[in-house]
């Protein structure tokens, strides 16, 4: 039934969820929990769902929000960006005054489409943030790459690390505890998640699995996933 209830589309940085206007949320919640709790391809932990505001109330989306996060899943509200926009030439910034009426008018004409809001975006970072550098995003971010002891990442969502994390990372930087912190190879200095702080021991293994870090019952925990 899931698939006449809602449907997955695919983007550049995620996958839209679309569902049928005037459906009961009740019964959208339920079957996608069904789907979540399947193991679905479509949910890898990590994976980002977007949904296009206003097609629910603020109440709904935040219980949705809290669905996704059980399954390591993040759960977006944002305008979803058209291809074909994104493709059209952009008037260069700095050009020579001779060049500026034209610049102008094209601006007039087409009006700059408004952004989400930062804390709803995720920032993608494809290399290795190495010992010094420090990463900062109001929003969640996926390092494709390793994080080195003495690099810092600093999220106000959560934080998806395909590679080993040496370093100190830090997620719900702004008191969100439903944020996370996952790695291919989680061995940080240090791990924050909102408020609360947890050190690595003196000595760690190198686990075998990719693993996550979250919160419950007011303290970090951190577990075994599957990717």
């Amino acid at each position: 039934m899931g698939d006449d209830v809602f449907k997955l589309k695919g983007n550049q940085t995620g996958l839209q969820l679309v569902f049928a206007p005037g459906i009961a949320f009740e019964t959208l919640r339920n079957e996608i929990q069904k789907r979540l709790e399947s193991g679905s391809q479509f949910f890898k932990r990590g994976t980002v769902i977007q949904l296009v505001p206003d097609q629910l109330s603020k109440e709904n989306e935040e219980s949705l929000r809290k669905l996704f996060h059980q399954y390591g899943v993040l759960f977006r509200v944002e305008p979803i960006e058209d291809v074909s926009k994104a493709r059209r030439p952009i008037p260069k910034q700095n050009t020579p005054e001779t060049n500026i009426p034209a610049a102008q008018a094209a601006a007039k004409e087409s009006p700059a489409e408004p952004k989400p809001p930062e804390e709803h975006r995720m920032m993608v970072i494809n290399r290795t943030v190495r010992s010094g550098q420090e990463i900062q995003t109001q929003g969640s971010v996926l390092i494709c790459g390793n994080v080195n002891p003495g690099a810092e990442i600093i999220a106000g969502g959560s934080i998806d690390i395909r590679g080993t994390c040496r370093g100190i990372v830090h997620a719900g930087a702004y008191g969100d505890r439903n944020s996370f912190i996952i790695a291919d190879c989680l061995m940080p200095v240090q791990i924050r998640i909102a408020d609360l702080i947890a050190q690595a021991p003196d000595s760690i293994e190198k686990p075998a699995y990719a693993e996550k870090a979250s919160v419950k019952n007011n303290q970090i925990i951190i577990e075994p996933i599957e990717r």
